[in-house]
């Protein structure tokens, strides 16, 4: 059988449609590619992000900034001592990108002008760190990405 052009258009046309067909349910099935949003409430989260993006200013505007690092106990949060310790309200969430499961948040309780997160509480990887907290009724949110 001899094949024209119009026949070997339409067999190139249907290896490369299964082609496109096998590669959409190898990644749709596979448990290794979790197609989840960044967060549950995405449309709730849209609604505050004028405040996060006020928040963030306020943080930047600080003649001394908040420091959030590394440390070997874990995750440490340094206030500058022009701070009142004392009226520091706020939470740190820890979002891990590659497993929403380990996201969790923690309520901050400071006794003086420095929290630790203790290491224990994280897997090692790549964390982004978002603390949040008002002071004198002034909100903050310092964001940062870390590695465990």
């Amino acid at each position: 059988m001899k094949l024209n052009w119009g026949t070997s258009i339409v067999i190139a046309f249907v290896l490369f449609i299964g082609f496109i067909m096998v590669m959409v349910v190898q990644m749709m099935s596979s448990a290794e590619l979790e197609h989840d949003l960044v967060v549950e409430s995405y449309y709730q989260k849209e609604l505050t992000f004028q405040e996060d993006l006020n928040s963030a200013q306020n943080a930047a505007d600080l003649e001394h900034q908040v420091t959030v690092e590394v440390v070997s106990e874990g995750v440490q949060i340094i206030f500058p001592s022009a701070f009142d310790f004392s009226e520091i309200q706020g939470e740190v969430y820890l979002y891990r990108p590659s497993d929403k499961a380990l996201d969790f948040t923690v309520q901050l309780h400071l006794e003086d002008g420095e929290y630790v997160l203790p290491r224990s509480l994280m897997e090692a990887g790549i964390w982004k760190v978002n603390l949040k907290f008002t002071h004198q009724n002034q909100a903050y949110l310092i964001q940062k990405k870390i590695s465990i």
